[in-house]
């Protein structure tokens, strides 16, 4: 660079050079950037110009309008960050004196919204009646964008590898169940799916975070499938197991409201279990304001006590010739089932 460091102790970058710094290196694009932190592209390249002429180092490469972090950037960012928490946590400290009111922004995926969410906003009107939620139900991928770009307080997604501007943390494993009309099966039973006729399943598609475990699980057990079928809607899917012979495997936390049978047969899948695992993923940059840190004990809370349920059927212990197969009774089906 042509320009030298400046002397010790001057304040070369404001806190906007900082946000403007973290939305580039955690979008890896000036565009990206720009349009995060409500600025302009030409904006953004001033201010990270500015910085790589103060500190006379290079933050970023550039090639055929794509940006990459440099190592100079890498360092710079960890400590952009801390600035950016304690910030955060400030602000938080001070807000609480107040007692815990405010906006919170959740995302969710619908394994957490059919079940859980109710009883949490439930508990959170209730508790702490100046906290308003407002809750995005989306599958993985678009929550993990909306908290990397700071559009929600936090989001609860199947587990990854996580990536860049983002906190990961475990937030609770349940279990995968196979669910089907509630004239095939026997409710609650145990099954093991290698064992039993082909199922016409309905899967999650390759967007879905869910998908590649499932799959995984269906090749390593030599689960036979006679016909798949992809829906990326829960309720969609639900809707069409409950009035055909199809099946779909979900997850054991959506499926608390269907304990009674009524609607659905629901079978633990056994031999092996195929387990999911949640994690909490919030903005690398911030720390959760009071009234998100409330809504979340709530929902966690609730989480937790829900799953339990399931946690006591998975661990009961079934002799082997108790545990059946789904068997397809065509004549127990309505008039509306699919062929």
């Amino acid at each position: 660079m042509a320009s030298s460091p400046p002397a010790g102790g001057d304040d070369i970058e404001s806190l906007t050079d900082i946000r403007i710094f973290v939305a580039a290196y955690e979008e890896r694009s000036f565009t990206a950037a720009a349009m995060r932190e409500h600025a302009t592209q030409s904006g953004v390249s001033q201010h990270i110009r500015k910085l790589e002429e103060a500190y006379g180092v290079s933050l970023f490469t550039r090639s055929k309008g794509q940006v990459a972090p440099t190592p100079a950037a890498d360092a710079y960012y960890e400590r952009c960050i801390q600035v950016l928490r304690c910030l955060a946590a400030g602000k938080s400290a001070v807000r609480a004196f107040a007692g815990i009111a405010g906006d919170v922004h959740v995302g969710l995926m619908p394994t957490m919204t059919r079940a859980t969410l109710a009883p949490s906003i439930k508990r959170v009107v209730e508790e702490h009646p100046n906290v308003v939620v407002h809750v995005v139900e989306a599958y993985s991928r678009i929550l993990t964008e909306k908290v990397i770009t700071g559009d929600l307080d936090f989001a609860i997604v199947p587990a990854f590898v996580g990536g860049p501007g983002l906190k990961v943390q475990p937030f609770l494993q349940t279990w995968e169940t196979l669910v089907a009309h509630p004239n095939r099966g026997a409710h609650l039973s145990r099954v093991r799916l290698r064992d039993g006729p082909p199922l016409r399943v309905v899967l999650p598609s390759g967007v879905n975070t869910r998908r590649g475990t499932l799959d995984t699980y269906i090749r390593s057990n030599a689960v036979p499938i006679d016909r798949m079928l992809e829906m990326d809607t829960m309720m969609g899917a639900l809707d069409l197991v409950a009035t055909s012979d199809w099946v779909t495997i979900v997850p054991a936390l959506l499926m608390n409201g269907d304990i009674d049978g009524r609607q659905f047969s629901v079978s633990l899948i056994v031999d092996p279990v195929a387990t999911l695992d949640l994690v909490l993923i919030e903005p690398l940059r911030q720390t959760l304001s009071p009234a998100a840190q409330a809504f979340l004990d709530i929902i966690k809370a609730e989480a937790h006590r829900l799953n339990e349920v399931w946690r006591e059927l998975f661990s009961e212990t079934v002799a082997p010739h108790q545990t059946p197969s789904i068997a397809f009774r065509a004549a127990d089906l309505p008039q509306t089932a699919l062929t």
